[in-house]
């Protein structure tokens, strides 16, 4: 790769993955408004890569609780999608898809638990949907299992099932608004060395 690369993703992917983060958001966020019948609505979306090792202090700590939703791409690239909410945020996000009250949920249920499956599968599909129509590479990811866990403990969850670690992940971060209420959102994509390479060359 050329001197470009920094943090392992050269300035020209990052700029063809902020459009494609634009477009990922707007799209997750038109269907989040189909789910609860409100209109959902996304600012600030962005993209930069993070050292792996970091993504624990990036959400508040390593033993701090938290819920992550994983999937694994699948197609013409591999790697793993994982979005990894602080347990007081995947609680809020399930009041603001439920309608109801901040604070009304308390633990994670199967109802819950399901919820929050259907944000990291709506999430990822439009997410990797940007990737095609950007790249024409066909992917598709896998169906989201939800791990609810301290910070580290899922991190290594996901770490585990890679072939090969980058030492670098792409962080995309967008704010959700519905009425009143806002959610900061983290979705991490980690390619795997092959597919960093399709990415850089497609791009």
């Amino acid at each position: 790769m050329s001197e470009e690369i920094s943090s392992g993703f050269n300035k020209k992917v990052i700029q063809q993955m902020q459009i494609i983060v634009e477009k990922g958001f707007a799209n997750a966020a038109k269907g989040f408004s189909q789910m609860v019948g409100l209109e959902l609505t996304v600012d600030n979306p962005e993209v930069k890569a993070v050292p792996l090792n970091d993504i624990p202090m990036l959400l508040g700590g390593p033993e701090n609780d938290a819920v992550g939703i994983y999937l694994k791409i699948e197609g013409d690239i591999g790697g793993q999608i994982m979005l990894i909410l602080p347990l007081a945020r995947a609680m809020s996000i399930c009041d603001m898809l439920m309608e109801e009250p901040e604070g009304t949920t308390q633990e994670l249920g199967p109802m819950e638990r399901s919820a929050l499956a259907e944000v990291g599968n709506l999430t990822g599909t439009f997410f990797l949907n940007a990737i095609a129509e950007t790249t024409g590479l066909s992917l598709r990811p896998t169906p989201p299992a939800v791990m609810v866990d301290m910070i580290g403990a899922i991190l290594s969850v996901v770490i585990a099932t890679m072939t090969e670690v980058n030492d670098n992940v792409l962080m995309f971060q967008a704010t959700y608004k519905l009425k009143d209420r806002k959610i900061d959102a983290n979705f991490w994509i980690v390619p795997d060395a092959l597919s960093l390479g399709r990415l850089v060359k497609d791009s």
